[in-house]
């Protein structure tokens, strides 16, 4: 039996649970979902149903009704996005019920749940969004606390986190996050992304978008992967999978639909008028990207062109996967004017921006952060920021920012 990896998501699930009658936990293919509620109703009377199983699958389709009298609560339904038409009927018995917890729910492709959710169960529904492991979750095995840059925060970071050297960090990119690749469960990593992405094609993609040329959807992934932690650039992917531009802003919309990809929107205000307006993109796996843009080993993506990107990429979905398994949301955007200044990550929290650049150097130059300034001209307070970086321990740099170890996020 493999070993179970204790998620961050656990406590904050546990308090939802406590709070709301319905709990959705959404989130990409096999990150772990299903593993987690499993074992959190372990030491419950909760009853488990799959809408993997189609027999039961048209039961809750075609007779909900009946569905929700045979699966009464606490239930635990799997996979609930194939059955919209439940979503009514659980209203009702959660109205009736009055009890926090009574259903629990997971499932893939986080647009079209929430449109069902949205429409009968507001008000009523806790949602929550998990994503592959983290770094502390497989490395650190520290309590779920989010990255904050105030040095004192950091100070004790740097200090109850293990060391992590640049081969470190490039080799848990290179791994990536998946459950079954992180246990032993699938000791090949390449096999087990290549049956992922055939799986995720003949699956989620099929399911979302109908009829669709496979091949050519194969490439526009990869033509994806090669830009992470770039600007959205419709007209490159569309050339590179030989599809129209429209046809490149549906697939991504697909990606992000099925909790593949995100986005970073530029951060602007009145006072900041000269920003750029394109969204940056990341994968929520590193893994995934490694093996979509074909870096055959650790030394390869270390010392390939991409090295920087696929970095960036790490550190902002390594610090986004921190606030979702807080059941908070991460108010991450980027900087980018038109004068060329650029700042890779702003956090905005309590009318407060933290600036952060990621570097791929263990002695980045302390005038990076220099650039910081020109979010004063904005109407919000500048904290504390920094430069994430390769090194090992936190250094401060002056009285608002310092150096920050990329295994501390």
């Amino acid at each position: 039996m493999t070993p179970y990896i204790k998620r961050d998501m656990e406590g904050t699930f546990q308090r939802v649970s406590r709070q709301f009658k319905v709990i959705l936990v959404t989130g990409p293919r096999q990150v772990g979902k299903t593993t987690m509620l499993k074992k959190l109703m372990a030491e419950t009377d909760r009853k488990y149903v799959s809408l993997d199983d189609m027999a039961i699958r048209d039961l809750a389709k075609n007779d909900p009704e009946t569905f929700v009298r045979i699966y009464s609560p606490p239930v635990f339904i799997d996979e609930v996005q194939y059955a919209p038409e439940l979503f009514s009927y659980i209203k009702i018995q959660v109205d009736t019920r009055q009890k926090p917890g009574d259903y629990w729910l997971s499932g893939s492709q986080v647009f079209k749940l929430m449109r069902g959710v949205s429409e009968s169960l507001a008000g009523r529904v806790g949602l929550l969004e998990l994503f592959p492991l983290s770094q502390n979750e497989i490395y650190n095995h520290k309590p779920c606390v989010p990255l904050d840059t105030h040095f004192e925060k950091i100070r004790e970071r740097t200090t109850d986190i293990p060391d992590a050297t640049p081969t470190d960090i490039y080799t848990r990119i290179y791994k990536g996050g998946m459950p079954q690749v992180i246990n032993g469960e699938i000791a090949d990593r390449d096999r087990f992304y290549q049956s992922y992405i055939r799986t995720y094609l003949e699956r989620d993609v099929r399911d979302l978008s109908g009829d669709i040329d496979v091949l050519k959807f194969h490439r526009f992934i990869t033509s994806v992967a090669a830009r992470c932690s770039q600007l959205v650039n419709y007209k490159s992917i569309s050339d590179d999978a030989e599809i129209d531009q429209v046809t490149a802003k549906n697939w991504l919309n697909i990606l992000e639909t099925s909790g593949l990809i995100f986005y970073l929107h530029p951060y602007s205000n009145n006072t900041l008028k000269r920003t750029i307006k394109s969204p940056k993109l990341y994968f929520y796996d590193s893994g995934l990207v490694a093996y979509l843009a074909r870096w055959n080993g650790v030394e390869a993506l270390m010392n390939g062109a991409q090295n920087g990107a696929i970095l960036e990429n790490y550190v902002v979905s390594e610090i986004a996967k921190g606030y979702f398994n807080c059941g908070l949301e991460p108010c991450l955007n980027y900087y980018r004017d038109k004068d060329g200044k650029e700042i890779d990550i702003v956090r905005e929290a309590n009318g407060t921006l933290y600036p952060l650049e990621i570097k791929k150097t263990s002695s980045p130059d302390s005038r990076l952060t220099h650039v910081f300034h020109v979010l004063k001209k904005s109407d919000r307070i500048l904290g504390n920021g920094g430069i994430l970086c390769l090194r090992t321990d936190f250094i401060p740099l002056d009285r608002e920012n310092s150096l920050i170890p990329i295994r501390c996020v």
